[in-house]
């Protein structure tokens, strides 16, 4: 495989910048921004190859792949005691499962497209 391809590339339109905004999570700092998105999509593709040369210029072991990742679905997170509590009692309140209740709150506070 293209190593290149082994990393996600995500383009945004930035309301702030006013500009589309291009990053490589797990692989590059900081990132690319421009008013074509295709163009940013395409100086991404540079970013990647140079950020993989400087990883194998140093020696550098290269971060996991990003792109074509499965997901199980499932993942634990610490949350506290206080907010474990919280978050049994409100999903009590509306008759769901703790996790039930948790998936909808992540939902809710996720901006899903």
């Amino acid at each position: 495989m293209n190593k290149q391809k082994r990393y996600m590339k995500v383009v945004e339109w930035s309301e702030q910048d006013n500009c589309y905004i291009g990053r490589i999570p797990g692989l590059a700092l900081g990132g690319v921004h421009g008013k074509n998105e295709i163009k940013v999509y395409e100086k991404l593709g540079v970013l990647v190859d140079d950020w993989i040369k400087i990883h194998e210029n140093e020696k550098i072991v290269l971060p996991p792949k990003t792109s074509g990742k499965k997901y199980s679905g499932r993942f634990n997170i610490r949350v506290g005691e206080t907010l474990h509590e919280q978050l049994t009692v409100e999903s009590l309140k509306v008759s769901e499962s703790l996790n039930t209740y948790c998936v909808k709150v992540l939902k809710n506070g996720v901006e899903m497209d």
